[in-house]
């Protein structure tokens, strides 16, 4: 981690308290809306997603940010495509996902591939796909066209790599509606651990929802959902060295709204 980035991270968390919401319980199942059910439970969706499923909880995901049929909604730095696939399946043909992917770096390059696969499927076909980064116009939905735009946890990426977050935030306030839902799920790190939570693949909650809540977005609700409290926030989440631990991580589930 470069001298600057550290320094601008503990500058920010020096900058005062981040909003903060009482955290609601799980949504029991048979409050789960039956186009969030069926979308998770499709026969045809892939076994490698399926296996993902316990630890990500997709239902919960999916009800807690309220995706709905007909929705235009975007997930941003969408790896191999699991959301994507889950927003795709549950807008329908009414609706329309923008799936962004980053360029990666060679050795990254399987997830690329993964993600134009998956793009390919018929199931698929109310996906824009977007394969630009940050720097760029990665977001080209129009001005107040969005329902919802998810990172699903990458956001700790974003700033491990040093990239324009208040670019990034102020494109998502710019393409959202008023009243849409900007949700974000990330691995914990421990309260006030900063810059060296980033080198576990995990993020400061606060430090989140203040550069967040900086591009105009409020903080209206988080989920207990994905907590794990046996989870100490002391390993690395990432998929590459997790190894048993993946999908045990301790993560937090925030929905932030365009007033």
């Amino acid at each position: 981690m470069t001298r600057a980035l550290r320094i601008s991270l503990l500058a920010a968390l020096a900058l005062g308290a981040a909003a903060t919401v009482p955290e609601s319980a799980p949504i029991p199942p048979d409050k789960i809306p039956a186009a969030i059910h069926a979308a998770a439970t499709a026969p045809d969706r892939p076994d490698a997603d399926k296996a993902l499923d316990a630890g990500r909880m997709p239902e919960q995901m999916l009800a807690f940010f309220a995706v709905a049929p007909g929705m235009t909604v975007a997930d941003l730095y969408a790896g191999g495509g699991y959301t994507t696939e889950l927003l795709s399946r549950v807008v329908g043909p009414k609706g329309k996902v923008y799936s962004q992917e980053p360029i990666f770096p060679p050795e990254l390059k399987q997830i690329e591939d993964a993600w134009t696969a998956r793009l390919a499927r018929p199931v698929l076909a109310n996906v824009v796909a977007v394969h630009k980064g940050v720097a760029d116009d990665f977001l080209p939905a129009p001005a107040e066209s969005l329902d919802l735009v998810v990172i699903n946890m990458n956001y700790h990426d974003l700033v491990l790599q040093n990239l324009d977050r208040d670019k990034l935030n102020a494109a998502v306030f710019r393409a959202l509606k008023k009243g849409g839902v900007y949700g974000i799920v990330d691995h914990s790190a421990k309260p006030g651990s900063g810059a060296e939570s980033l080198q576990l693949h995990r993020i400061d909650q606060a430090f989140l929802t203040q550069e967040v809540e900086k591009a105009g977005f409020e903080l209206e609700a988080a989920s207990s959902a994905l907590r794990r409290a046996d989870d100490d926030r002391t390993w690395s989440t990432s998929p590459r060295v997790a190894g048993e631990k993946r999908g045990t991580s301790d993560r937090f589930m925030l929905k932030f709204v365009k007033p």
